[in-house]
């Protein structure tokens, strides 16, 4: 992989996987997110990922508006790059989790590469009232649930987005993932350096075994070379832990309350800044230095943050 002196990290700030009742310091309105992932990147965060929801429900949505409410007052306010879900949620139609990327143009969008079994329903035993109606049947959904990313879906996606000049974050939570994004990369469709983002975890994905994630970077060093750029997020209580793995590895790390609303055994997280800060705690710990936004840039050969569509 291309290694750096320097550690991107990322900020997933609220995402589609836990519902409100889960943590009341989980962003939900624009607002809220706007603080959020401004906090982030004050924090140390070089770049913010980015979902929408519903302001009163809670629930998430890829309505572009949603996400104007919030990306260009970020943008005003920081330096950090601004990276848009095509992901939404499993549950979203494919043209519904592109038009916000397809519509703002940022500098960067995840990509998920793969369809998947997608389970958050054992989430739900873990709590004994939910406030909303929807967020029950959501997560009992993902019991019998495909989140359906087909080559079809993918290569739409990167071609619909092609004259944004957007580059993407690869999510990628299992081997065959890999595969797929290399089987894209041979047929000139994406070019480097990938922005690769492993994920372990999940349940449907790959574990959060060190060995899962050592497997992971084998394959991904042997597919491409040194024409990548490795991250990891870990969800959940392995968080803190893949993110040291990978860092010790010379790759970069994700954190943030999408993947993981804790800050240790029965402490919530009151703020995505609070993980950002540990994580950079525990990088600078092992003299490593963290990585500017404008590094990221460098890094990833974004087109800027005055190219963009908001």
């Amino acid at each position: 992989m291309s290694k750096s002196s320097k550690v991107i990290i990322t900020c997933a700030v609220t995402g589609s996987i836990h519902t409100p009742s889960m943590s009341p310091f989980l962003p939900v309105t624009s607002e809220e997110i706007e603080e959020a992932a401004v906090g982030a990147i004050e924090a140390g965060a070089a770049i913010v990922h980015l979902h929408a929801r519903n302001p009163v429900t809670g629930q998430p949505t890829q309505d572009p508006d949603a996400f104007k409410a919030f990306v260009s007052n970020i943008r005003q306010r920081s330096n950090g790059i601004i990276n848009l879900t095509t992901g939404g949620s499993p549950i979203m139609t494919l043209e519904a989790r592109l038009q916000p990327a397809l519509q703002l143009k940022p500098e960067v969008a995840s990509l998920n590469m793969g369809s998947m079994n997608f389970g958050l329903f054992p989430m739900q035993g873990r709590y004994k009232e939910f406030n909303h109606d929807w967020e029950v049947p959501y997560l009992e959904g993902t019991r019998d649930l495909v989140f359906k990313n087909t080559f079809k879906d993918i290569e739409y996606i990167i071609k619909s987005c092609a004259d944004n000049g957007t580059r993407f974050e690869f999510e990628c939570y299992d081997t065959a993932h890999l595969y797929n994004l290399a089987h894209f990369l041979d047929r000139g469709l994406v070019n480097g350096p990938l922005f690769i983002q492993t994920v372990f975890g999940i349940l449907g994905g790959i574990g959060s075994h060190a060995d899962d994630v050592a497997h992971m970077k084998r394959t991904a060093d042997r597919l491409f070379g040194r024409d990548y750029v490795w991250s990891v997020l870990g969800a959940g209580r392995s968080q803190m832990p893949i993110a040291a793995i990978s860092a010790a590895q010379g790759g970069h790390v994700r954190v943030g309350l999408e993947d993981n609303l804790w800050d240790g055994p029965g402490q919530l997280s009151k703020t995505n800044a609070q993980q950002v800060t540990r994580i950079r705690n525990i990088l600078e710990g092992m003299s490593l230095e963290i990585a500017s936004p404008d590094d990221a840039r460098k890094m990833l050969a974004l087109k800027g943050a005055d190219n963009v569509g908001f």
